[in-house]
């Protein structure tokens, strides 16, 4: 049964099994557990794990990557200043590329290696509009999900329907439109910096040991079709890669990491992806030991997305492991 889809069964033809298929049987989380182990066993790599055998394997699109213009520096600011006129903004550098689906080989990903990994994360939590009741009751599930010694810090909902809205709009920050822009969360230099900002006399207790950042995304209410999330392979993308944003606040200057292109790049997405899944990021690394630090990634335009397709609904939950 987990294989109808790739077998071309017949179900419109019986509308009633369809119905108890599709609509139950294949949303339970026992069921999504055990799918992608038997398409990777059973089928070519051309099987999804939704299900769906796939023809677009791969596709092509266009990401931003951002020009490096050493040593002008590369900024965005979040209030309107005088300074601003003629800064080298992010995003000046689009690329085709290919994006390979992700799913037949979803459960070997992992954050220390590729820099992302797939994981399933069933919950039935649904207010999302409400912050304090996230960060209340929510959180903690993130924490209980994660199973290590972590904290979660902030969560960012993104949505099309906040495009209205300026990337640089300085309120209601955790309401965002998914981002377009190839980058990294944080740097080498302001990841240590924001554990000393949220844990203020631990924080040097804990930076003497590993530290990581760790990103939490999930679709939240639809499958996400429309505006993925594509991450880049870290052990396709060295360091050298990626220079910093500095991030221009009224009160303080954040960075974060954007990237060069390089054809060197292997880009990853799910497609499809459903609410009872989550891909963790890592967007710092503190050791420097071969594993990876810092995922570049990015939301893009899916060719494949069919035009009535929902709009996308996420929620990113940023994270820190103290190990």
């Amino acid at each position: 049964m987990h294989l109808h889809k790739a077998q071309h069964l017949p179900l419109d033809q019986h509308p009633q099994l369809k119905e108890w298929m599709t609509e139950r049987v294949e949303k339970l989380a026992c069921w999504q557990k055990t799918q992608a182990a038997v398409e990777k066993a059973l089928l070519s790599d051309k099987a999804t794990a939704n299900g769906i055998v796939n023809e677009y394997t791969q596709i092509q699109s266009t990401l931003n990557y951002t020009k490096d213009l050493s040593p002008k520096r590369t900024e965005l600011y979040f209030y309107d200043s005088n300074e601003a006129e003629g800064i080298h903004e992010s995003g000046d550098d689009a690329h085709e590329v290919t994006i390979h689906d992700g799913w037949h080989r979803g459960q070997d990903f992992s954050v220390d290696k590729e820099g992302f990994s797939l994981r399933n994360f069933h919950t039935g939590f649904d207010k999302w509009e409400d912050e304090e009741t996230v960060r209340a009751e929510f959180y903690p599930e993130v924490v209980n999900f994660l199973k290590s010694y972590s904290l979660v810090f902030d969560h960012t909902i993104r949505t099309k329907s906040n495009d209205v809205k300026k990337l640089t709009q300085e309120t209601n920050t955790s309401q965002r439109a998914p981002v377009m822009l190839v980058h990294c969360d944080y740097t080498a230099e302001s990841g240590p910096l924001r554990v000393r900002q949220l844990l203020g006399n631990e924080a040097e207790d804990l930076l003497s040991r590993r530290v990581a950042f760790i990103n939490v995304w999930k679709p939240i209410r639809n499958i996400v079709e429309e505006r993925p999330l594509a991450m880049c392979d870290v052990t396709t993308s060295p360091r050298s890669d990626f220079f910093k944003l500095y991030l221009r606040y009224r009160e303080r200057t954040g960075e974060n990491y954007v990237m060069r292109f390089s054809p060197r790049h292997k880009w990853w997405y799910f497609p499809k992806i459903t609410p009872d899944h989550a891909i963790l990021l890592k967007t710092y690394e503190s050791e420097n030991d071969g594993r990876a630090q810092f995922a570049g990634h990015s939301a893009f335009l899916d060719p494949t997305t069919r035009p009535d397709a929902p709009t996308r609904e996420s929620i990113e939950f940023r994270t820190i492991a103290f190990f």
